[in-house]
């Protein structure tokens, strides 16, 4: 086997109910945590980076009920991210931090097989210092956001700067304020939505909330403006789970209107009543993504020691919708 370097990530999993029977490449790049395509995937089978039960797997052996797989993920090494001359939208910035404004369709770090475009390789063109503590190919990031939600992300410049980032962020110190178009109509002008998010069992492309297994997570929403069909919500993360207010919302039966995985888009636009659906297409032609948006961010300098508060306008497409909204009166 391959000599693994003290930077490789490693991963395990169980099989279980679903996945029986299923192949082992289909398997992994099904899996959210990872984001592989099956192409990645089968290059580090290919490469001996995948045990089945500790051995080495079997060609075409499908998977079995308990079976124990471990991946070894090799980190990329620094040299292999080459620093990109891409516009970036610096909102705050000091020799310590730096708050950057994603738009929506960045990808935020490069992975194996996607080394170019992202913020990252942004974020080392502009910056002679990011911290490496979380990875040459995570350089300088706190948190993240999904590829085609846009906003506001924190960016850490000294390892210190980022472990004290990191801690705050578990701690609860750092207010992360998302403003959401939503469908249908909430119940509620205000809540707390807390749950538990895992991989679905269902597909592990996403996640979904379980009952007991998986991680905590807890968002809290308000209601900012309510149209016919939709409304448009501020929301606080609590915590900081993979695709977490797209999967809480889908889960109160109200998807973050755009989103293709969890219920937003098509399935929305078939399945709300008849006169709404002209509309509703028109909304989708104008937004090829979710309507989430990372809006704010307040912090105490970890340095400074002084409160920091970024933020950030709606995009366009995203401002585009809503006026079309208040022009039809819905």
């Amino acid at each position: 086997m391959n000599v693994e370097s003290a930077g490789d990530k490693k991963f395990s999993f169980k099989v279980t109910g679903d996945s029986t029977n299923q192949r082992l490449d289909l398997f992994l790049s099904s899996n959210a945590e990872l984001n592989l395509s099956r192409n990645q995937i089968q290059k580090l089978i290919k490469d001996d980076k995948v045990l089945v039960n500790g051995q080495l797997p079997q060609k075409r052996r499908a998977l079995s009920d308990g079976d124990i797989i471990e991946l070894t993920l090799p980190l990329l090494k620094k040299s292999e991210i080459t620093a990109e001359n891409i516009e970036l939208d610096i909102r705050f910035e000091d020799e310590f931090l730096a708050v950057v404004n994603k738009p929506a369709g960045m990808v935020v770090h490069p992975a194996v097989g996607n080394r170019s475009g992202t913020l990252v390789n942004a974020l080392m063109y502009h910056f002679e210092n990011l911290a490496q503590g979380g990875g040459a190919e995570r350089a300088g990031l706190v948190h993240r956001l999904d590829k085609n939600s846009s906003g506001l992300l924190l960016v850490a410049r000294t390892d210190v700067v980022h472990r004290e980032l990191q801690k705050a962020l578990q701690e609860r110190g750092i207010k992360r304020e998302y403003l959401a178009l939503v469908c249908g109509r909430l119940k509620d002008a205000k809540g707390l939505i807390k749950t538990h998010i895992d991989r679905s069992k269902k597909d592990r492309k996403k996640m979904a909330v379980t009952k007991t297994s998986g991680r905590e997570a807890i968002t809290e929403y308000e209601l900012k403006f309510s149209y016919r069909s939709y409304q448009l919500l501020k929301l606080s993360l609590l915590t900081g789970r993979t695709h977490q207010i797209r999967v809480h919302l889908a889960h109160l039966g109200h998807p973050v209107f755009g989103d293709p995985e969890y219920g937003g888009r098509e399935k929305w636009h078939r399945g709300i009543f008849a006169p709404e659906r002209p509309l509703a297409k028109k909304l989708l032609e104008i937004l090829s993504r979710q309507a989430l948006h990372a809006q704010r961010l307040e912090f105490v300098h970890p340095v400074k020691h002084v409160k920091v508060i970024v933020e950030s306008e709606i995009p366009a497409d995203f401002q585009k919708v809503l006026d079309l909204l208040e022009k039809e009166g819905c």
